[in-house]
């Protein structure tokens, strides 16, 4: 845990969420990436792995486990309001084919990698206690 002031913390932790949130605009739009012919989600796996780092730094501004997920959960939320249509319509997660299963595909390797940080430190908290 950080030894400074619980304000600066406090900021940290609420640029840590908006980032968690632009991660999630960045690896959306990248989704449909294409190797030639052949759909290639790499972003997917990238956003997963910038969470893991997102949650990690948070959990070195506080000691509660409640707090150092809210990259996670911003992440999380600006993906749930990207499946619902925008103006005119328009859908962010509307593909063909594999594709199809991209929102689910990001979400779950988006999710595995910070959730698997936190279940790190979760043992590490209750081997100590």
């Amino acid at each position: 845990m950080s030894t400074d002031p619980p304000a600066f913390n406090f900021v940290v932790l609420a640029l840590l969420a908006l980032d968690g949130a632009l991660c999630a605009v960045a690896t959306a739009l990248l989704l449909p990436a294409h190797i030639g012919a052949v759909p290639f989600p790499l972003s997917a796996l990238i956003g997963g792995l910038v969470n893991a780092g997102l949650v990690w730094v948070a959990q070195r501004c506080t000691a509660s486990l409640r707090l150092a997920v809210l990259p996670l959960w911003t992440w999380l939320l600006a993906i749930a309001l990207m499946t619902f249509g925008g103006p005119g319509d328009d859908l962010i997660f509307a593909d063909r084919g594999v594709m199809a299963y991209g929102v689910l595909l990001m979400i779950v390797l988006g999710s595995v990698p910070p959730g698997w940080v936190l279940w790190r430190r979760r043992q590490a908290l209750a081997g100590t206690g």
